[in-house]
């Protein structure tokens, strides 16, 4: 099963220094990436949470292996990606794991039941609560695992919230802990989940946007779940590169509607660019215009403006796992401590004799 090692990364160019730091507390952590998005963004995907992972770290030693769910639709291209990196969640079910982040992707019907993935996705819902001690559920994830748990739908949105955005602390939660107040966060979603609904049901908002919608939130169940309806993960022009594909999917004739531009994510000067590009495709609408679009001119100028409130959330959630696993070891030295009858001498090592 191939496994990546944060500070390491199998060879990738990242510091080492999270290896050796770690290695010295004597706690490895242990955690499974199930990546569930397209075939186009599956090794971007890889890449951000690895990358994200690895910025988070801070001293902490972290196995990352890959796993996928058998039934999301994938090309032959994709499908050889996974069978040379990734392991099924079937090998999941008769082990453990420290910690679980599992993604998003494409919905491809309006009721996530009829998802082809859906039975995949609830055993490993089920899974994840008593054989982790904390998982985390992105986006389209995060709406299964409320559905599936406490039958909390979500809803449909009037326009894609799509953009990096403004959000604010709303509980003082470990996870929380010196992130400050308020921050800026990416999201690019069509649905979103009712606060008071989530509260009904016994969940711990952790941020909202600046129009009271739910960004992060948590349930403690047997294992800490925790939701993000954001994408902390998202690298510097994941926004862009999305952007860039709606626009296609409008100039081919795969969606009626010219998309909006993401918020707050774009200086004044690319705005421009691509309002003044939006005029054209409106006016004369073919697919050769995505010739047009300015990847190379506008990214040089955008800044991940949330990694390091990223950075800092997920270091919390790594630091919640150490001290979890770190518990669960001392209660199993403790459980394996042969017990002494009372009045019998302790017996000790000779003088100069070690024993393990």
């Amino acid at each position: 099963m191939p496994t990546h090692l944060v500070g390491d990364m199998s060879g990738r160019d990242y510091p080492a220094s999270t290896e050796r730091n770690s290695r010295a507390a004597g706690i490895c952590l242990h955690i499974g990436l199930v990546n569930n998005m397209p075939d186009g963004a599956l090794k971007a995907t890889e890449r951000q949470f690895l990358t994200l992972l690895d910025s988070a770290a801070d001293g902490i030693m972290v196995h990352v292996s890959l796993y996928a769910l058998p039934d999301v639709p994938r090309t032959d291209s994709g499908r050889q990606h996974v069978s040379r990196y990734y392991s099924s969640v079937e090998s999941l079910w008769d082990r453990q794991l420290d910690g679980l982040i599992v993604t998003g992707t494409e919905p491809r019907a309006s009721d996530l039941t009829q998802e082809p993935y859906w039975g995949s996705l609830t055993k490993l819902i089920e899974w994840a609560e008593h054989n982790t001690h904390s998982a985390v559920w992105s986006c389209l994830a995060a709406h299964a695992a409320v559905l599936h748990n406490d039958s909390v739908g979500r809803r449909r949105l009037g326009d894609k919230r799509f953009g990096v955005l403004e959000c604010a602390r709303a509980s003082d939660h470990r996870l929380m802990a010196g992130v400050p107040s308020p921050f800026r966060m990416p999201h690019s979603r069509w649905n979103e989940i009712s606060e008071s609904e989530l509260l009904d049901q016994g969940y711990q908002v952790l941020t909202r946007g600046k129009d009271g919608d739910v960004d992060a939130f948590v349930k403690q169940r047997n294992s800490l779940f925790v939701f993000f309806q954001g994408h902390p993960e998202y690298e510097v022009n994941t926004l862009l590169l999305e952007y860039r594909r709606d626009v296609g999917r409008y100039l081919s004739g795969k969606r009626d509607t010219y998309p909006s531009m993401p918020e707050g994510y774009f200086d004044c000067e690319a705005a421009d660019i691509f309002t003044a590009l939006r005029k054209r495709a409106l006016h004369e609408r073919r697919r050769e215009l995505l010739a047009e679009f300015p990847i190379v001119q506008v990214e040089e100028n955008i800044a991940s403006t949330w990694r390091p409130v990223a950075s800092q959330v997920y270091g919390n959630w790594l630091a919640y796992l150490r001290a979890q696993k770190a518990r669960r070891m001392a209660d199993t030295r403790r459980r394996k401590r042969p017990q002494r009858k009372a009045g019998l001498p302790l017996s000790l090592p000779r003088a100069g004799v070690s024993t393990l």
